[in-house]
């Protein structure tokens, strides 16, 4: 925080660590200090009232009413900031993240799926491209429902509680939700969107610093909504593909887990279907 953050840092904001965060601070700081200043100057005008017309100094009440438009000047300036702050400033800024994306070969894109009450995060592999995912393949092991038959999906990386990123390339997150609407919130990065059911809702932002930083769910969203949270760890580049390679081996160890038994399906489908059939209704 610089010295022109004073409330900012007193209502306990957390430093910035993105590209696009100091805009948002300083509109955030001016409007601060804008509202202590029409607070203490109301505060003060409303004391003077208190004092100039009590019942003792004019016990008869004035049917004239204020003959000054002094009072008229002051809501009229009031107005007047508070419409250049929207459409000079808010608007303007707010625009530019939903419109000006930066281009996709840039950006780093990974998929967020918000469900009560956790966030996973989906990562195309070494081929750059997502494997289909299918809502009826979804399950403890294949929490996104990734399509196995899918050749695009071989190497794609997924995770659950913890994303990383390499500081200084844009991050586009493209938000859903497989349950009720969430809210993907990263206060060190200035981000925040909805994750809704059915959508798919872009948003993006650049990291400029190193570190640990907390995600949570902006949203009322159940009972478990306080625990759900999450990390975003912004890496040198160099620790981002040391990741990457660590993702991808462990996804690797894990696809390679199912197909050992592989050969043997035959002699197992040789057995009577009566001893394999009767675990998984208990199950």
């Amino acid at each position: 925080m610089n010295n022109l953050a004073l409330i900012n840092e007193f209502l306990g904001q957390p430093p910035n660590a993105s590209s696009h965060g100091y805009q948002i601070d300083h509109i955030l700081e001016f409007c601060h200090w804008f509202m202590a200043a029409l607070f203490v100057g109301w505060s003060a005008f409303f004391i003077y009232v208190l004092f100039r017309f009590r019942k003792r100094r004019q016990p008869n009440a004035d049917h004239a009413g204020v003959r000054s438009h002094i009072s008229t000047h002051l809501e009229f300036s009031v107005v007047m900031i508070e419409a250049v702050l929207l459409l000079g400033f808010a608007i303007p800024l707010w625009a530019r993240r939903v419109n000006q994306f930066p281009p996709g070969k840039e950006a780093l894109l990974v998929h967020v799926v918000a469900q009560q009450f956790s966030f996973s995060y989906h990562l195309p592999g070494a081929d750059g491209q997502f494997g289909r995912r299918d809502v009826n393949l979804v399950s403890n092991s294949n929490p996104l429902g990734i399509d196995p038959s899918d050749p695009a999906g071989k190497d794609d990386i997924v995770t659950t509680g913890e994303l990383h990123v390499p500081v200084g390339r844009p991050v586009i997150a493209e938000l859903s939700s497989k349950d009720v609407i969430h809210d993907y919130f990263v206060p060190d990065m200035r981000i925040a969107g909805d994750a809704i059911p059915g959508s798919l809702i872009p948003i993006w932002f650049t990291p400029v610093k190193t570190g640990t930083y907390e995600v949570i769910c902006a949203q009322l969203c159940g009972l478990g909504h306080y625990g759900m949270k999450g990390t975003l760890v912004v890496d040198t580049p160099q620790d981002y593909q040391a990741w990457l390679k660590e993702r991808a081996e462990l996804a690797g160890s894990t696809q390679a887990a199912p197909s050992s038994p592989a050969p043997g399906a035959p002699r197992s489908q040789s057995k009577p279907p009566e001893p394999a059939a009767s675990p998984s209704p208990g199950g």
